[in-house]
Order: C-alpha cells, then structure tokens, then sequence
C-alpha cells in the first residue's frame, strides 16, 4: 500500500512551531531575557502601584474639595441667614446696627427710663451714673442725641461713654428717639418752628427731670450731638441757654436752616438757609453758650461748608455782633495724634473773653473723616475707629474754665 504524503503546508508550520518552542525555552535560559522580563515585571507592578495611589489621591482631593464646597454652602447659608436677621431687626427697629441693652460695667450701673407729657408720644431714655454718686457732691451731665437710624444702645456702644463716664465722673444721658416720632429715628430738627420747639422741649424736660433725681451740678450741663442728633443739640442749646453751660454738634446741618424735607436736603449739601433772626428769636438777648463743632472732610451726607456756616451762626447771634464787633479766629493749628486722622482746629474767642481760657467757638476739621462718630467703636454704623476720640475733645472742651 502506498504511503500518503503529507501536506507540506502543515509540515513547514509544525516546523515553524517547532523552531519557535526551541527558541522560547532558549530564551528562558539566557539570563539577560531573564532580567529584562523581571525588569518589565517589576516596573509594571510599580506603575499599577503609582497608578492606584494616583486614584487614592485624586479621590482624597475630591473629597476634599467636596467637603469645601458644602462648608462654603453652609457657610454661605448661614451669612445669608445673619444678614436676613440683621436685616429684619433693621426693619424692626430702626436701627442700622442694632445691639443688646449695654452691659454692666465696672464702676458704674445703666438704667432705662421713660417720659410722657399728656397724650404726646412718650421718649425712652438711658442712664449712666458711675458709682460713689452723692449729693453733697454734685457731679456734671452729658446729654448724648444719636443721629438717624441709631439708638441709644448703640450710640452708647459708639461712644464708649460709660468709660469716660466712670474715669471724669459724669452722669451721661441719652434720649431716645422712637420710630413712631420718625421712622429713621432721626430727631426733627426740620420739622418747622413749632415742631422743633415741641420736640426740644420734650429732651429739656428729661434733662430737667434727670438733673432733680440725680446729683447733677445744675451749672455744668452739656449737650452733644451726632448729625440729625447734632442739630438737636445746637437747637437745645439756643432754647435753653440759661441751661445748658455748653454744647458740641458732630457732623450736624444747621439749625433754624429746613422747614422740610427739601429744606433739610439743600441744608445738608451746604446751602443752608442762615436764619440769624430766628436764632436771635429764641435767645431773647441771652448769651449762645460756648460750641464745639467737629466735622469730616470726607462726609457725604453733611457738606463740610455747614460748619463753617454753623460757626457764622453762632458768632453772628452773639449779643456782642450788634456793637459792631468783629470776632476773629483767635488761633489756627494742626495736630495729629499718632496714627489717626489729622485735624485742624480753629478758635474764636469773643470780645470779652469773659470764660477764660475756654474758647467761645471752636471748628474742628478731621482729615479723612466721613459720616462718621470720629474715634468710634469697630464694627458700628456711623463710627470711625481711626479718627480722634470726639468724646475726648468734647469733653475736654467742656470741662476748660
């Protein structure tokens, strides 16, 4: 029988396998073959290895940046949240940094009270007297008016007077303007004549009141006042010059200058209405007491030209001003205290000189200064931290002979 030949397609591809299975087992036994597939092993291994820490990390990043973003959500809810509370007590008071009631201090105690004349809209007060107080020692009173969208919390907390207070042994008084008189809180100074008259009878009334209560030495009686607060303060002050020995106006529009709320505005850009006669009017003759002005370069609410018409004012309305007499500034200078803003004082000093050493009109002008309580708590509407301490300067412009 014949023998059957082979395909000799399939007998070079068995060859080939064959040739192939000899060079694998002789490649396994080179060592430089050897070492390469271990080297390829070995960095195959190591780069899974970076590969997984490199998922590990991003991971952990991710994580991360996760994290951050709720706590900047939550965060940012939880701003959202305080602003739409400070918003609602705004709302609610009238107030633009509404505080608590201020606290004890060392040294002195606050107290509230209240007055209400007939059916006239009653006006709630704060008290300061430090500790020690006695009759036989009667001490002076520091009336404080805030300015529009404070109260007397806060402009005790701007102030920093209760430290004052305890440090000169003071009483200080701070009325309180409610809502209901305006809804800022303003005090009406440019409401008109009879107006005005009402409502600074009624703060006369509860210094009066305060001064029988309390030791208070009825010859040292001061006012100080912040803008619409500052208006109210010189107004008093022209009322009531048998009373009140001395008064400071912080950032103020003149007195006797609007009618109403167009008035008040022209007023406040500095074109006010200089009514001598009306202030002549009220003091019937009597001596304007000595005034302290302080006033920002910087203020955009109070054009910085109303205190120099505030001193022209009160210069004009001098009973010395009809015998033709000139009051000139007795002195100008420049000072600045370490790193707060610079001012420029200038003094006047009437003919007489009959108060001493203590100047009859005193301009203050802080450089840098805008509407703003110079010298003022952190963090408070209407306070400048960097300016002079304004209760300082008027306090000791009150206490000169």
């Amino acid at each position: 029988m014949a023998r059957r030949r082979r395909n000799p397609l399939l007998a070079t591809l068995d060859a080939m396998t064959r040739g192939a299975l000899r060079a694998q087992r002789a490649a396994r036994k080179n060592p430089l073959a050897v070492a390469a597939e271990r080297a390829a092993r070995k960095a195959a291994k190591q780069a899974a290895h970076q590969a997984r820490k490199q998922i590990r990390q991003a991971g952990k990043q991710w994580r991360q940046a996760t994290g951050q973003a709720i706590d900047a959500t939550r965060q940012a809810g939880q701003r959202q949240a305080r602003h739409a509370a400070d918003l609602a007590r705004q709302t609610l008071t009238g107030v633009l940094t509404p505080v608590a009631a201020p606290p004890a201090t060392a040294g002195g105690r606050w107290t509230e009270g209240g007055w209400t004349v007939g059916s006239l809209a009653g006006r709630r007060y704060r008290l300061f007297c430090p500790d020690g107080l006695s009759a036989r020692a009667p001490v002076p009173l520091l009336v404080l008016l805030h300015g529009c969208s404070q109260d007397s919390a806060c402009f005790a907390t701007s102030t920093r007077v209760a430290r004052l207070a305890c440090r000169q042994r003071f009483i200080a008084l701070l009325p309180e303007q409610p809502s209901q008189a305006n809804v800022q809180r303003c005090w009406n100074w440019f409401r008109g004549g009879t107006f005005v008259a009402a409502e600074s009878a009624r703060i006369m009334r509860i210094v009066e009141h305060v001064a029988q209560a309390q030791p208070v030495d009825p010859d040292r009686i001061h006012v100080l006042g912040l803008s619409a607060g500052a208006a109210m303060a010189t107004t008093l002050a022209l009322r009531h010059p048998d009373r009140i020995r001395a008064v400071a106006s912080h950032s103020g529009p003149l007195p006797f200058s609007a009618r109403n709320a167009a008035d008040a505005a022209r007023s406040m850009r500095g074109h006010p209405k200089i009514d001598v006669a009306a202030a002549r009017a009220v003091l019937r003759g009597r001596c304007p007491p000595p005034l302290l002005i302080l006033q920002g370069d910087r203020d955009g609410v109070i054009d910085a030209r109303n205190a120099e018409h505030l001193a022209a004012l009160w210069l004009a309305a001098h009973p010395a001003a009809d015998d033709g007499a000139t009051i000139a500034p007795r002195s100008i200078r420049t000072q600045q205290r370490g790193t707060r803003h610079p001012m420029r004082i200038t003094d006047w000093s009437t003919p007489s000189a009959a108060r001493g050493r203590m100047p009859y009109v005193r301009l203050v002008h802080i450089e840098g200064l805008g509407h703003a309580w110079s010298g003022g708590a952190a963090r408070q509407a209407f306070s400048d931290p960097k300016g002079p301490d304004a209760l300082k300067l008027a306090w000791q412009f009150f206490s000169k002979p």
